[in-house]
């Protein structure tokens, strides 16, 4: 036992490092000191698993009741409670690769899990694409585990998460995790997803409705334009479609880059309106609102 806690004490502090240098401008304690929103991010790292052959070390970034703007490693919760994202990565990629999305969510108010899959991960030992089939379980088991944290008296989580709500995102390998997740007997605690440069599934959508945020570059080399529309048709719920003209997979993620705004714009937007019920972020004039057009019912 002795052994495993000191390797993953070894493996945290390495996630943290690569955390900080794999952003540019980054403050002491692992991400962008300059991503804007209401609340300063604290970053806890979990050993997570679902079975002994599937760890799944997870990254959690939360709204923080810290006054600095980096990143802080276990940093105190802000008060009140906040609803969950489950964040993908895609194929040879890792959380932390995706912190100018994470970290600017979390800073608005959600709280980002973000597990690194075990044959999909960068440098994974037995590297396997087809390992994608697996990874909705292992996303919805860690959304379980950390919900549990909310009652376990004494952990730092306890009393601050919204464990009601979920909003599922990725990109590229990670967009098919997460909309993988929204198949017939999915839980209805399910409430969007986030689907960024997503392939085709291998499956039909079902269960409890839930709207679905599309976003694709139609200049991208990876996943084509067509294949991310023919996703989106299949969907039979609510949906919106941004296409971001001229980019390819995944430069639009980049603080500065073309698209960067718009991204953090409709995705921020989105998770204020299925998480926390704000209309005015889903029906106000924005990127939102022009991908899901006016809903009268809703917006008046």
């Amino acid at each position: 036992m002795v052994g495993r806690r000191s390797a993953f004490a070894i493996l945290a502090l390495l996630l943290l490092f690569a955390i900080s240098a794999f952003v540019p401008g980054v403050a002491p304690g692992g991400a962008a000191a300059d991503a804007p929103g209401r609340y300063a991010v604290g970053l806890r790292i979990l050993a997570l698993a679902r079975g002994p052959d599937r760890p799944l070390p997870t990254l959690v970034w939360y709204p923080a009741a810290a006054r600095t703007g980096a990143v802080t490693r276990d940093a105190a919760f802000a008060e009140g409670r906040f609803p969950l994202v489950v964040f993908s990565h895609g194929l040879q990629s890792r959380p932390e690769d995706h912190v100018q999305l994470t970290t600017r969510w979390a800073a608005a108010g959600f709280v980002v899990i973000a597990p690194a899959y075990p044959h999909t991960k960068k440098n994974a030992p037995g590297y396997t694409r087809a390992d994608l089939v697996n990874q909705p379980a292992d996303a919805w088991a860690v959304v379980q585990a950390v919900s549990r944290l909310d009652t376990n008296p004494g952990d730092p989580f306890a009393g601050h998460l919204d464990t009601g709500d979920v909003v599922a995102a990725g990109h590229s390998g990670g967009a098919y995790t997460a909309a993988a997740m929204f198949q017939r007997g999915h839980s209805a605690r399910l409430k969007g997803a986030i689907i960024i440069a997503g392939a085709r599934p291998r499956f039909e959508f079902g269960g409890p409705p839930a709207a679905m945020l599309f976003i694709h570059g139609d200049a991208d080399p990876t996943v084509p334009y067509a294949t991310g529309r023919a996703v989106y048709a299949r969907v039979p719920w609510d949906k919106g479609f941004i296409t971001l003209h001229g980019l390819n997979h995944g430069s639009y993620l980049s603080p500065g880059r073309s698209g960067f705004n718009e991204v953090m714009t409709s995705t921020t937007d989105f998770l204020r309106w299925r998480l926390d019920g704000d209309k005015n972020a889903r029906c106000a004039p924005g990127p939102l609102r022009a991908a899901f057009g006016a809903d009268r019912p809703l917006c008046g």
